[in-house]
């Protein structure tokens, strides 16, 4: 009767002990996934950055040129002002957040892209040095952002399907910080080629 108490006992125990173990490793999994995204979200916020401190150089450039429609240096100015301020939770990083983060940040953008376009119409401001080397940092800006959002997504990728899997769902739902994070979007309409005519 001993022997058999003994022996449930011990198999009870060595159950709950690889129980808690397996508990344990999966909650300190989804804590390194979690702690890469955060990680790689402040390498998104860094470029974001870098591209929201170049623009009052190229405004200030842009300024210097006699005649320059000031409505779409303002709406730079305002946009650059939304981009700024807005922060998001890196413990809240859902899509919902995500979403208007990005919706800023491409605010931003397409000011900015706008700028871009107009300045065509000023050859001697694009000529400049200053402007050219300004243009030539935003676009590489451009380039860091996008690489770092595909990096970000990759993190979310890696942190989400590991958390959505059977049993290790019921681990991530007992705690708030591992609830399913958000992507970036590709942007309206850019999945359709550009059309590139040289008649013009």
């Amino acid at each position: 009767m001993k022997k058999s108490f003994l022996m449930g006992f011990s198999i009870i125990f060595i159950l709950m002990f690889v129980i808690i173990l397996w508990i344990a490793n999966t909650y300190n999994h989804l804590i390194k996934l979690n702690e890469n995204i955060k990680t790689q979200w402040g390498q998104v916020e860094n470029v974001y950055q870098r591209r929201a401190d170049l623009i009052p150089n190229l405004v200030n450039t842009v300024k210097g040129s006699a005649n320059f429609e000031k409505d779409t240096l303002n709406q730079i100015i305002e946009a650059r002002a939304k981009a700024t301020s807005l922060s998001i939770n890196t413990n809240d990083l859902n899509q919902n957040q995500i979403n208007k983060y990005q919706k800023v940040q491409d605010h931003l953008n397409h000011s900015v892209s706008r700028l871009l376009l107009i300045v065509e119409n000023y050859p001697n401001l694009r000529s400049t040095q200053n402007f050219y080397e300004l243009q030539n940092q935003l676009e590489g800006t451009e380039n860091r952002i996008n690489v770092e959002r595909n990096r970000f997504n990759e993190k979310v990728n890696n942190f989400n399907i590991y958390r959505n899997q059977f049993p290790k769902i019921i681990i991530a739902n007992l705690f708030s910080q591992f609830q399913e994070k958000g992507y970036f979007q590709s942007q309206i309409g850019s999945k359709k080629s550009p059309i590139i005519d040289f008649s013009k």
